[in-house]
């Protein structure tokens, strides 16, 4: 981190910055001054000393990415900074590893710029959460309005993405991390097919949903990351069809459109607010103009499925934490979930000061393996065979579509997060862990909201396509932040 902040109007401008030393100085120019300094918008915990440097060699090594700036949410492993998802416990969880999907990064020509805040553990230890909020980094702001929430838990991605701290960021994804800070943050956000992206030496919740994918300021940005992290991984089996299904995922995109494509509004999704609802009509009205065949389609989700995902992320928290814990190289405090119950209780006044961990003590007593394969297959059954396979199935369209969520809410570290207005569709796509884009679909009262679009599994390449036809027809303007 710079000493002493540059002032803003000293900045190098980042407007189409990209690669190469000039942009990665330029971005850490920026995270001193609006993220450090001025707003303090606390999107990201740590910079990487090496950055500028990296960044001329992989432009002078002729690399894809060409020394691209990539903020890594600080869940993931990066072999020169710790990996603390956000608690102190893992304060000195330096191990010296990347990532499978950094490696892959590094190998593309993209530079680790940094880390990024998140919602602590994820957004998975407590009932009460105010997501955006974690031990290490405090509270991400959003740059749009600072006392409005970032979402989580890839908060300080979404935030430092849409702040221009970087080219673009890597979130992570269990249900609606990746897309709700995307969504009210103004930026594209692209959760994956599940196994596309490797999960190896990133800290989980569940090896069910889990997945990493691109955070970026357009669609083309998101899908030249994507092609850079993903791959199969021999040490995560949910990855060993990926290589098959890698293709390049920018192809098409300038020409993308959406003549003749089928696309399912879901109604009963969008909601109560006003306001959002008139900025969604009028984006199925661009893509209607556009050639697309619109289809309304009926769903209500069924009131078992959230309980089925609940008890499967709960009984794969207590499994998938404790043995990343246990086999990381790094001396740390904790080697499973009831060791950092116990951290926090000893630590209570700078890890629950906050929010308490209600919901990591009740997964600390999930044991049954029965309930757990039990609650997998029905919320597998009622996700995908029953829900969205059935929906493009039965209706016969080739995406869904909703908006992702409503605009961002104070953020209250008394009431907590305030989701509002049954706004969404995202666990179809989690629990099925199928690919879900958000892309910025306008503005309410000069709050970002986006556009989620949903398709079939191993579809992530014409799902990327549906967003870019989207993002070259939409009329709304998207707010941007005004630092």
């Amino acid at each position: 981190m710079a000493s002493t902040p540059p002032a803003p109007e000293a900045l190098a401008s980042t407007d189409g910055c990209a690669g190469g030393p000039s942009c990665a100085a330029a971005y850490l120019g920026r995270i001193a001054a609006y993220d450090d300094a001025g707003p303090t918008l606390n999107a990201v915990i740590a910079t990487n000393p090496d950055a500028v440097a990296q960044a001329k060699a992989a432009r002078d090594a002729g690399l894809p990415l060409a020394g691209r700036t990539v903020l890594v949410k600080d869940n993931v492993e990066t072999s020169e900074l710790p990996t603390t998802a956000g608690s102190i416990a893992l304060a000195g969880n330096a191990t010296g590893r990347d990532a499978p999907l950094i490696a892959n990064l590094r190998a593309a020509g993209g530079v680790v710029l940094g880390k990024t805040n998140l919602s602590e553990w994820a957004n998975i230890r407590s009932f009460y959460s105010v997501s955006g909020w974690s031990g290490v980094g405090g509270f991400t702001k959003n740059p749009h309005l600072t006392g409005r929430n970032a979402c989580g838990s890839s908060s300080g991605s979404g935030a430092a993405v849409a702040a221009s701290l970087s080219w673009a960021a890597i979130g992570t994804e269990t249900d609606g991390s990746i897309t709700c800070p995307a969504s009210v943050n103004g930026v594209v956000g692209f959760k994956p097919t599940v196994g596309l992206v490797s999960r190896t030496h990133v800290v989980p919740i569940s090896h069910s949903q889990d997945t990493a994918g691109p955070m970026a300021r357009s669609v083309a940005d998101a899908a030249l990351l994507l092609n850079a992290i993903a791959g199969s991984d021999p040490a995560d089996p949910a990855t060993a069809e990926a290589n098959a299904h890698i293709t390049d995922f920018t192809a098409g995109l300038p020409d993308a459109s959406l003549q003749g494509v089928r696309i399912g509004v879901m109604k009963n999704q969008i909601g109560d607010n006003r306001d959002v609802t008139a900025l969604f009509e009028q984006a199925v009205a661009d893509m209607k103009a556009a050639g697309a065949e619109i289809v309304e389609i009926d769903y209500e989700e069924p009131e078992a499925l959230g309980g089925a995902e609940f008890m499967v992320l709960l009984h794969e928290l207590r499994a998938d934490l404790g043995a990343y814990l246990a086999g990381s190289p790094a001396d740390i405090p904790i080697r499973s979930l009831a060791d950092a119950i116990a951290f926090n209780k000893a630590h209570a006044d700078e890890e629950m000061a906050v929010f308490d961990q209600s919901i990591f003590e009740m997964a600390e007593t999930m044991t049954d393996d029965a309930m757990l394969a039990q609650s997998r297959e029905t919320s597998l059954r009622l996700a995908y065979d029953k829900g969205l396979k059935k929906l493009l199935t039965d209706n016969d369209v080739r995406f869904l579509i909703a908006p992702t969520t409503g605009p961002a809410w104070l953020t209250d570290p008394i009431l907590g997060d305030n989701f509002k207005g049954s706004i969404g569709t995202g666990t179809l796509a989690a629990v099925s862990g199928t690919p879900h884009l958000s892309v910025p679909m306008g503005g309410v009262k000069g709050l970002p909201v986006g556009l989620s679009i949903l398709g079939d599994r191993w579809d992530d390449a014409a799902v990327l396509r549906a967003g870019a036809a989207f993002e070259a027809v939409r009329t709304a303007t998207v707010p941007t932040p005004k630092l």
